[in-house]
């Protein structure tokens, strides 16, 4: 058989291998869980932008069913913060696509000495359907205020990653049911 007939037969069976593997890469394994993404618009919460983006990687990096995502300018947000004057309070989810929850990042909090990073997380802790675990040790994210000033964590611990990928384990057909109230995270 001439070289250009192996090079040919040989292309064609790479490509063949290539787009297989392409196709089954490219479908979901029966085994993967689904993934709920929820969008948040901050456009409302001036002084909390870096804040906000490292509560939201430090979500996205320690659960895996449910992504926090930017919603695009002027659209839909299933997860609402804006910048108050007062104490930081949030709606508790856990929020659905489509549904919407309220944050509110306090400033009252800050100029009382605590983390702006943590407030960010703590509160979409909320949103993603966490209550308060008052008192606890700053190695509980949900501990809030009750873990003093110096506390930084801005990481949920095991128990709560675990809480999380529960409320949204098997994508949105998951069904909790909420009271809707709003947590005021006041010491």
């Amino acid at each position: 058989m001439p070289l250009v007939t192996w090079i040919k037969a040989g292309t064609s069976a790479t490509a063949l291998v290539l787009a297989t593997a392409g196709a089954a890469s490219a479908a979901p394994s029966v085994a993967q869980a689904a993934v709920v993404t929820l969008r948040y618009d901050d456009s409302r919460a001036a002084g909390w932008e870096a804040a906000i983006a490292a509560g939201v990687a430090s979500w996205n990096a320690n659960v895996t069913n449910v992504r926090l995502v930017e919603a695009a300018p002027g659209g839909a947000a299933e997860i609402v913060i804006v910048a108050t004057t007062g104490w930081p309070q949030a709606t508790l989810g856990p929020v659905r696509p489509g549904r919407q929850v309220r944050v509110e990042l306090g400033s009252q909090a800050v100029n009382q000495g605590y983390n702006k990073t943590r407030i960010a997380a703590h509160e979409l802790g909320h949103s993603l359907g966490l209550p308060d675990t008052k008192p606890g040790p700053c190695s509980q994210l949900m501990s809030g205020s009750s873990a003093g000033t110096a506390c930084t964590n801005a990481v949920p611990n095991a128990t709560e990653r675990s809480r999380v990928q529960s409320n949204y384990a098997n994508g949105v057909t998951t069904s909790v049911v909420t009271d809707g109230r709003t947590l005021v995270d006041a010491s």
